[in-house]
């Protein structure tokens, strides 16, 4: 009875909210319980939307682990080793993994599936699953890292597919459905509310704008949809708040307008050229507001270097400007704003809100390309006197060389190690290393790759 109770409350809340359901779901309700009472449910939409989210299992390669010293003959010969046990060795047998995941088909003409980036990492395989028993091998048409998600295509026919809503119309207490494959068990529907909005600085993804919400989500939910009461996509199920090792009410989810701006750019470009202004951002601090007169509860971010040549130099951007807006949406958080720039292009306009001097502006600036960056003094004072350059496999960005008495060398770090992750942030490029330190101007946590080994270094 609570469950029915639940669900009733549920369409009872989106039928005063003024929200339609699909003309498939009006014409199967009501139903009737055993009494002939008149009971809501979810069955209509879900069955015209679960066709539509699919089961990812991927397949990789790895070289098992051996010893050496049977290379040895006398090794073999002391120790009485069979030669068929070192030419098992020599064969290098390889161990074929699996793990699972979901997916979303947004083009039923195209094939084409979105999903999480983490869910398809590192396979030689990719395999699409869909609720009516048929598999597809994918192709991975390309990747965004930083944001966290995967553009897949399959070649089928009959294909379902989730019609994508504007995320930003979403609002807190908003109801949701999150369709996925939880520890691999198979589809799973859950629900739940929409319980906060622009969550950022999880240190989960480079760009963080995440739709919080309690609809229990689970490992396996990752790549899976979340939509609305209509049955429409507004975001890709990607991360949960685990300290119990299990779902504890606090999930989160790429807004489908960031997710979608992604996508289009891989599918035209076959990867994301994702832009920048060209300036250092801070977040204010009660000591910011109060030098820079600010009104107590005004937000914005502030900007705290503009590269010189870069379109925000350009437009007129100078150090001390308050961003409080862009396209009209306000700014609250450098997580924010990063990313309402991230889902634009090079060569986009973006119309900033701003505050100089405690008085309002409107400037226009181009989204420009980003700049390769292998000093660091424009990164961080605390690296100054360390040269960067990307890791050629994508792993992170690479310690070129170290000054002598820098803050960098007496705190241990090293030419040739590999950083892979800043201010509990991952690390995949000079671009998202930026964008990580950005993070805390007073300490910078790094994580190191270095010779194979893990490490942290703390620089102050």
């Amino acid at each position: 009875m609570k469950r029915f109770a639940r669900y009733f409350l549920l369409v009872l809340v989106a039928a005063q909210a003024g929200l339609s359901m699909p003309d498939r779901a009006v014409a199967a309700l009501p139903l009737q319980d055993s009494s002939g009472n008149r009971l809501p449910t979810l069955a209509p939409m879900l069955k015209a939307v679960n066709p539509a989210v699919v089961n990812i299992s991927t397949y990789s390669t790895q070289t098992q682990n051996y010893n050496p010293l049977l290379n040895d003959p006398f090794f073999r010969h002391f120790f009485n080793i069979p030669e068929e046990q070192y030419r098992r060795q020599q064969q290098a047998p390889q161990k074929r993994q699996q793990s699972a995941g979901s997916g979303v088909i947004v083009d039923a003409e195209d094939g084409i599936v979105m999903t999480n980036f983490h869910v398809i990492k590192g396979a030689d395989e990719v395999q699409v699953s869909l609720i009516d028993g048929r598999t597809f091998v994918a192709e991975v048409k390309g990747t965004d890292p930083d944001l966290d998600i995967a553009v897949l295509q399959i070649d089928g026919d009959d294909l379902a597919q989730v019609t994508m809503a504007d995320s930003g119309a979403l609002a807190v207490g908003d109801f949701v459905v999150a369709i996925g494959n939880p520890f691999g068990l198979g589809q799973t529907v859950t629900t739940g509310i929409v319980s906060a909005l622009g969550r950022s600085g999880l240190g989960i993804e480079g760009y963080e704008n995440f739709i919080q919400t309690d609809a229990s989500i689970n490992p396996g939910n990752s790549g899976g949809a979340l939509v609305d009461l209509n049955g429409h996509l507004v975001g890709i199920n990607t991360a949960i708040i685990a300290p119990s090792g299990g779902n504890v009410g606090i999930g989160f989810a790429i807004p489908v307008n960031m997710a979608r701006a992604s996508m289009m750019q891989i599918l035209e470009y076959g990867e994301v050229r994702r832009g920048q202004l060209g300036i250092g951002i801070q977040e204010i601090t009660p000591d910011l507001r109060k030098a820079f007169s600010l009104r107590n509860g005004q937000q914005g971010v502030l900007v705290t270097d503009v590269q010189e040549g870069s379109s925000a130099d350009a437009s007129g951007i100078e150090p001390g400007d308050v961003i409080t807006s862009v396209n009209g949406k306000p700014v609250n958080s450098m997580g924010q704003l990063r990313s309402q720039i991230g889902v634009l292009r090079v060569g986009d306009k973006a119309e900033l809100g701003l505050l100089r001097d405690g008085k309002g502006k409107t400037l226009r600036v181009e989204v420009g390309e980003p700049q390769d960056m292998t000093a660091s003094t424009s990164m961080h004072p605390l690296l100054e006197g360390v040269s960067f350059e990307n890791e050629k496999n994508g792993r992170g960005v690479v310690v070129a060389a170290i000054a002598p008495n820098t803050n960098a060398a007496y705190s241990g770090l090293r030419p040739g190690d590999i950083i892979t992750g800043a201010n509990k942030r991952r690390v995949v490029d000079l671009k998202s290393f930026v964008a990580a330190l950005s993070v805390n101007s007073n300490a910078i946590l790094l994580q190191i790759n270095r010779g194979g080994r893990g490490l942290y270094l703390v620089i102050r």
